[in-house]
C-alpha cells in the first residue's frame, strides 16, 4: 500500500525504522508472482531519466528496461544508486538492500537518499547477519512491492544492492539441502531462480518497472558466474571501473565497456551520432594514452588523435558529476549534441 512510501521494512514486511506501520488498508500479495506474459509486454519506446549525465547521454535507459550495474567493492555503487533515487523521474523508487553492513543502512538513507529521495522510496532491507532464506526473500519482497505500484499505472524504479549477495544466500540454501555445487560452488537452481526473479520486472500493459540490478564482482572478476548470468538476462550493462575511480573520476562509469541494448530503439539519429562520435574519441584516446603520457606522441602526426586530445577535458567534465548535482535528460542530450555537432571523426 501507499503507506510503505518513505519507510524501511524487512523482507517479511515488518518496519525497521522504529515507527509502527498502519496496515488497516493494506493489500496482501504473494511475493512469488509469475513474470508478465511475454506477448502482452509492450515494446519499450519511452526514455527514462536517471539524472546521471553519463547514463542519460551515453547509455540511455527506456521505461521498463532492466539494466545491470557491475562493479567491484568500494567503487561507488551505493553512492550512484542514491544519486539516481534522488534525481530519477520515477513515481516510486523501491530499493532492496541485501547483505548490507548494518552501519551502511542508515548512512544510505540519510546521506545517499536524503529526505527528498526518501519521500518517494520504499526500502526493503536484509543485513548480512540475517539468515540466507531471509536475504533471498528480500529481492522477492521488493519486486512484489514494485508490482503493486506498477499495477496502479505508476512508473516504478527498482534498485537492488546487490544480486550477488542474494545469489550467495541461495548458494548457502542449495548446498545445505544437498544440491550439487557447480561453478564457484553455486547450485544449478540459483541460475534458474535468478532468471525468474529478474524477468518479473520490465514493461507491462498497466505500468513499468525499470530495474537496476547491481552485481558485486568478486575480485573484479568479469567472468564470475553470477556476473555472466545476470549480464545475459538484462537489457544492458554498466561497468564501474576501479581504474576510473582511482583517477578521482566519479561516477566511475567505463563508458566504452558499457552498453544499453535499447539505445538505438529509443534515441533519435542525432543523439546516436553524437554518442558514437564521443565513443570514438574515448576509444582513440584510451588506445594511445600510454604514448601521450610518456611524451612519445608528436602533435600533428595524427589529426584525429589531436582532436581527441583537445576534446578529452570537455568530455571528462561532461561525464563527471557531483552527487549533489541535479540534471535533466533534455539538457544532457542537448549538451552532447552541441559538443559533437562540428566534430568530424
Amino acid at each position: 500500500g501507499d503507506f510503505l512510501l518513505g519507510r524501511l521494512i524487512n523482507p517479511l514486511g515488518a518496519p525497521l525504522d522504529g515507527r509502527p506501520l498502519d496496515t488497516s488498508n493494506a493489500t496482501y500479495v504473494s511475493v512469488e508472482h509469475d513474470p508478465p506474459d511475454a506477448f502482452t509486454r509492450p515494446i519499450i519506446k519511452n526514455k527514462f531519466s536517471t539524472g546521471v549525465r553519463a547514463i542519460d547521454g551515453m547509455l540511455t535507459l527506456g521505461a521498463g528496461q532492466r539494466m545491470g550495474l557491475f562493479a567491484g567493492s568500494g567503487v561507488g555503487k551505493s553512492t550512484m544508486l542514491g544519486m539516481i533515487a534522488r534525481n530519477s523521474e520515477a513515481d516510486v523508487n523501491v530499493m532492496a538492500l541485501i547483505g548490507e553492513r548494518g552501519r551502511e543502512v542508515k548512512e544510505f538513507i540519510e546521506n545517499s537518499l536524503g529526505p527528498e529521495g526518501m519521500r518517494k522510496s520504499v526500502l526493503v532491507c536484509s543485513t548480512g547477519d540475517q539468515p540466507p532464506l531471509i536475504r533471498m526473500k528480500a529481492l522477492q519482497t521488493a519486486t512484489a512491492v514494485c508490482e503493486y505500484f506498477r499495477d496502479q499505472g505508476k512508473k516504478v524504479f527498482l534498485m537492488t544492492d546487490t544480486v550477488t549477495r542474494c545469489a550467495m544466500a541461495g548458494r548457502e540454501v542449495g548446498l545445505s539441502i544437498g544440491e550439487p555445487p557447480t561453478m564457484k560452488g553455486y547450485p544449478p537452481s540459483i541460475f534458474s531462480w535468478l532468471q525468474k526473479i529478474l524477468e518479473r520486472s520490465g514493461a507491462s500493459p498497466k505500468g513499468s518497472i525499470t530495474a537496476l540490478y547491481t552485481v558485486l564482482m568478486e575480485g573484479d572478476d568479469i567472468n564470475d558466474p553470477v556476473v555472466d548470468t545476470v549480464r545475459g538476462i538484462v537489457d544492458g550493462h554498466i561497468f564501474l571501473s576501479r581504474k576510473v575511480a582511482e583517477m578521482n573520476h566519479y561516477p566511475a562509469i567505463d563508458v566504452l565497456g558499457s552498453v544499453s541494448r535499447l539505445f538505438t530503439e529509443i534515441c533519435d539519429q542525432e543523439h546516436m551520432d553524437a554518442a558514437a562520435k564521443m565513443r570514438k574519441i574515448l576509444a582513440m584516446y584510451r588506445e594511445n594514452k600510454d604514448l601521450i603520457d610518456v611524451g612519445m606522441y608528436q602533435p600533428g602526426s595524427n589529426p584525429q588523435l589531436d582532436l581527441a586530445i583537445h576534446m578529452m577535458p570537455s568530455i571528462n567534465a561532461f561525464l563527471q558529476q557531483r552527487t549533489a548535482d541535479s540534471v535533466n535528460m533534455n539538457g544532457t542530450i542537448n549538451t552532447i549534441k552541441q559538443m559533437m555537432a562540428d566534430i568530424n571523426i
